[in-house]
């Protein structure tokens, strides 16, 4: 069955936009399903060098043993009115995180002898990677005779569709749907304050549909966190399990 543009009336408007907000309802109910839990999985690497390998080789004595204490450092760019206000929601959300591998924030004016910088971000994408769009065979990027070309769900993104009898009909079914797909990244840097030297290097990164949430930022601190303060080598994928 090919996608084909052929010369037969549209529907009006106020038609097309309701069944599209007709699919993208059915959109989120495929997308939100029946489970009590939905599952944030994270592709996790980390690195720790609590040692300086240029005046001493790593030694189990030289990693830090729960509890520690540290203070937040920030990046310039962290600094204006607007960043700030979200570094301090995140920072919120990395404290507990923290505290579940035994690192609680200092008081004020207790000397700690770590740093921590945490950092976040978004790309928040039109559909996900493999629907930007589906070319098939026939058409589009492929330089086909028809143009034809897939959005989500694997439909066709045309209006028109030549029947297996050669009968050419309109379905609405067939109009392009986008979803917006995101791509998420935390990172923890750990620094040894009386030197800055980076002790500790973890990220986590996410993709999905979900929107952005502090339970899903959590989730992802979590997993950039797991196996602290001696990861396993390599990049690794680390689940996480949030209540819906």
């Amino acid at each position: 069955m090919y996608p084909i543009h052929f010369a037969a009336p549209r529907p009006s408007a106020s038609v097309a936009t309701g069944w599209r907000c007709a699919l993208a309802a059915l959109a989120l109910v495929m997308l939100s399903g029946c489970a009590s839990v939905y599952l944030v999985d994270n592709q996790v690497q980390s690195y720790a060098r609590w040692t300086d390998p240029a005046t001493a080789p790593q030694e189990a004595s030289a990693i830090p043993q729960p509890p520690q204490v540290y203070r937040f450092e920030r990046l310039p760019s962290q600094g204006d009115a607007r960043a700030a206000a979200a570094q301090d929601q995140l920072e919120a959300l990395a404290r507990p995180a923290l505290e579940r591998v035994g690192w609680t924030l200092a008081d004020v004016g207790v000397a700690t002898p770590w740093r921590v910088e945490v950092s976040a971000s978004t790309l928040r994408l039109p559909r996900a990677p493999w629907e930007d769009p589906w070319y098939g065979p026939w058409g589009g990027a492929l330089g086909g005779p028809f143009g034809g070309s897939f959005g989500a769900f694997g439909l066709p993104g045309r209006d028109y569709v030549v029947t297996g009898t050669g009968q050419v009909i309109w379905s609405p079914m067939f109009m392009r749907m986008d979803i917006p797909y995101f791509q998420r990244q935390v990172s923890v840097l750990i620094r040894h304050a009386g030197t800055g030297r980076v002790v500790y290097e973890t990220r986590a990164a996410h993709d999905g549909r979900w929107q952005g949430s502090p339970p899903l930022w959590g989730a992802m601190l979590d997993a950039a966190l797991q196996g602290f303060p001696v990861p396993p080598a390599g990049v690794r994928q680390v689940n996480i399990e949030l209540p819906r």
